[in-house]
C-alpha cells in the first residue's frame, strides 16, 4: 500500500495558504507521500482530477482546502478517507491518523 495524501487547493484560498506552511511536513511525518494540486495548475489539476471527481462529482461538497487519502493514486486508485477545510496543526495531524488507524483495523 503506497499512501498519499493530495491536497486540492486554490491559490486564493487564505487557509489553504495558511495550511501550507505544515500540511506536508505532517503528511511526511507519518509516513505518506503529498501532492499539492493548485486548482489553477492544469497541468497537475488534469492528472489527478479523476479522484477529486470521484470523491466529489459535481465539486459542491468540497471544503478548501481538501486532503483525500488514496492508496496508489497514480494507477488504479482507492480512496481511503480524507480530511476537509483548515484546522490546526495538532488537529489536522490527528485527524490524518485517525484515517491511517481505520485503513489498519480493515486490514
Amino acid at each position: 500500500m503506497s499512501l498519499a495524501v493530495i491536497k486540492f487547493s486554490s491559490e486564493d484560498c487564505g487557509i489553504c495558504h495558511k495550511m501550507s506552511f505544515y500540511d506536508k511536513k505532517v503528511a511526511e511525518e507519518l509516513g505518506l507521500q503529498f501532492i499539492d494540486v493548485k486548482m489553477q495548475d492544469t497541468a497537475t489539476y488534469r492528472q489527478y482530477r479523476q479522484i477529486l471527481l470521484h470523491q466529489y462529482p459535481d465539486k459542491s461538497q468540497m471544503g478548501w482546502p481538501t486532503y483525500i487519502i488514496c492508496d496508489s493514486p497514480e494507477g488504479e486508485f482507492k480512496i481511503v478517507g480524507e480530511v476537509k477545510g483548515g484546522h490546526p496543526k495538532g488537529e489536522f495531524r490527528t485527524r490524518i491518523q485517525e484515517v491511517l488507524d481505520s485503513v489498519a483495523s480493515q486490514n
